[in-house]
């Protein structure tokens, strides 16, 4: 019987840049020696504030719902993990469609891949790799229970907007209290947009969430909707 896979947090404001997470996800045999996490630079030439990137694993996943070959699964813990290579066809879909910019193609394995929360290690019982070398803690897999007593200044959410899409995720990020959604305005394709654009358009969103005041807080529409973190 496999082992309850826990919950994955980011606490963005505790990434110090050290790469010691994307080191040991390389050492995966899985991914053959490449990291499927990342640290990006927020603010590259003007800041040295790095975000860590994984995969979020969304409810409902914009790589699969728009892959030709039905190759991206999600199983019954939540993980979506990287296309079935028989059925990978490596069209790019998916890279174009994930707001968090995630999904790689392997042009020399015709494959895509991507962080699956290091799933033969969660289903063992075991931490991600990424995880369990973390020094600052900014990426943590454990209970919802164990951060809210760990970190009480913060909390733990995982609702997010992207222009006028919204998305629910598995892994959660730590936020001031009085955010209850992240939202991030994306660059447009034709002002320069892309993959490559979502991805720093998300890790400044991010960082600047997690960071004192939790950014610019502003009201959410909608009766009761609480306060989302609004980056432009």
């Amino acid at each position: 019987m496999s082992a309850v896979v826990r919950d994955f947090f980011i606490d963005f404001q505790r990434c110090i840049g050290c790469q010691a997470c994307a080191a040991a996800c390389s050492e995966c045999h899985t991914h053959r020696g490449l990291p499927m996490v990342h640290v990006d630079l927020v603010e590259p030439g003007v800041s040295m504030q790095t975000a860590p990137m994984v995969c979020m694993h969304c409810a409902d996943p914009t790589c699969a719902s728009v892959c030709p070959a039905d190759a991206i699964k999600v199983d019954e813990n939540g993980i979506v993990h990287s296309s079935l290579t028989p059925r990978c066809i490596s069209c790019g879909n998916c890279e174009l469609a994930c707001p968090f910019g995630v999904p790689i193609i392997k042009v020399g394995i015709q494959q895509m891949q991507k962080c699956d929360m290091c799933f033969d290690r969660t289903s063992a019982g075991k931490k991600p790799m990424c995880a369990t070398v973390c020094p600052t803690g900014a990426l943590f897999y454990g209970t919802r229970e164990e951060m809210a007593r760990q970190r009480p200044a913060s909390k733990a959410i995982n609702r997010w907007r992207f222009g006028e899409q919204r998305i629910t995720t598995r892994v959660h990020v730590m936020v001031p209290h009085e955010v209850d959604e992240m939202a991030v305005e994306l660059p447009a394709f034709d002002e320069g947009g892309g993959p490559a654009a979502l991805a720093t358009a998300f890790a400044a969103s991010a960082a600047s969430a997690a960071g004192a005041g939790g950014g610019r807080a502003a009201e959410a529409g909608g009766a009761g909707a609480g306060k989302e973190a609004e980056f432009l």
